[in-house]
């Protein structure tokens, strides 16, 4: 892989190192954090980062005995794009989707180590649990408390363009480094995010490119800049990143492995932020100006604020879904948005 402008990151303040000598220390933190922080070593114990440490071949290796012999999903970049999987001009995506034994996967890796011309090859999000056999038994989950989804990534030195996530998210590089940058939720203006429905990977991203960023193109990028945070990650190291930061993910080395679990405080019953931001784009954006502003006041009123008077004169047993919302309520509003969607 190309390497960055170093000034890039050199003007960057780091993630802040915070110590954890258990997991109970850990889920402390995670409590009072707001902003990332970086733990050192969390997850040495992993059999998976020691199998790393030993060699990628190694690392190839044990994954490949507890893997299932299912298909997985595979993306496949084009060669010479510097390890980046993004749009190309058209923004139509510069890689491609496959499907294969994980040993078939594994060749690919193996024939194309060395090579100068090499496509990346990610896999993303795996599921640990559903995929492999007692993967994520032998490499415990640091937030099992929390309920999380435990997923791998597994990779050539791929870039991966900032996005933002909502669950919050503790992320462990098992093999190889990573890089992260990362950025508050309202440098969101700065970082030119792409389109909402057209992505890379389900979530919208930045179209900067961080290894070379044109500032004619992107002016509000350099206020995104003074804000940011790094953080390089060694085997064994984890960074946390709250809901809705904004985080670029590079893979440092020819192969590299990540596990990260992702929950929310929330209940699961309710509805997915990024499905109502859409819904309004398509039925509240495009109103009159004069229309758009009333359905505003609506928002703060029932959403953003709910003062006790949205439902205070309304009985008990008759407030519905202005009450606190229920796993039934949440049910009730995804039948009804469900049915108007398809009329």
């Amino acid at each position: 892989m190309a390497e960055a402008d170093p000034s890039i990151f050199a003007q960057m303040k780091p993630v802040e190192v915070r110590e954890a000598a258990d997991f109970a220390a850990l889920s402390a933190l995670l409590d009072e954090a707001s902003a990332p922080f970086v733990v050192r070593g969390l997850v040495n114990d992993w059999p998976l980062v020691a199998a790393g440490r030993d060699s990628p071949r190694a690392a190839r290796s044990y994954l490949l005995d507890k893997a299932h012999p299912v298909p997985f999903e595979v993306t496949i970049g084009q060669p010479g794009r510097d390890g980046r999987l993004f749009y190309e001009d058209d923004f139509a995506m510069n890689f491609r989707q496959a499907r294969g034994k994980l040993a078939d996967i594994f060749r690919g890796f193996d024939d194309n180590e060395g090579r100068a011309d090499a496509p990346a090859i990610y896999l993303t999000s795996v599921d640990m649990k559903l995929f492999f056999d007692g993967l994520a038994d032998e490499n415990p989950s640091p937030v099992r408390g929390r309920d999380p989804r435990e997923s791998i990534w597994i990779g050539t030195d791929t870039r991966v363009a900032a996005h933002n996530d909502f669950p919050r998210n503790l992320a462990c590089c098992a093999v190889g480094r990573r890089r992260f940058t990362v950025f508050p939720p309202e440098q969101f203006r700065n970082l030119y995010i792409g389109p909402l429905e057209n992505t890379p990977a389900g979530r919208a991203v930045s179209l900067v490119d961080f290894h070379d960023p044109d500032l004619a193109a992107f002016p509000r990028f350099a206020e995104a800049l003074a804000h940011a945070r790094i953080a390089e990650l060694e085997p064994g190291d984890a960074i946390y990143i709250p809901s809705m930061w904004w985080h670029h993910v590079e893979g440092l080395e020819v192969f590299n492995v990540l596990v990260n679990y992702w929950w929310r405080d929330t209940p699961g019953f309710l509805g997915q932020p990024q499905d109502a931001l859409n819904h309004a784009i398509w039925a509240l954006r495009d109103l009159p100006q004069e229309e758009r502003a009333f359905w505003r006041q609506l928002f703060d009123h029932y959403v953003f604020e709910n003062p006790p008077e949205v439902a205070e004169h309304i009985p008990e047993p008759a407030r519905g879904i202005l009450a606190p919302l229920t796993a039934e309520t949440a049910s009730r509003i995804r039948t009804f948005l469900l049915r108007t969607l398809n009329r």
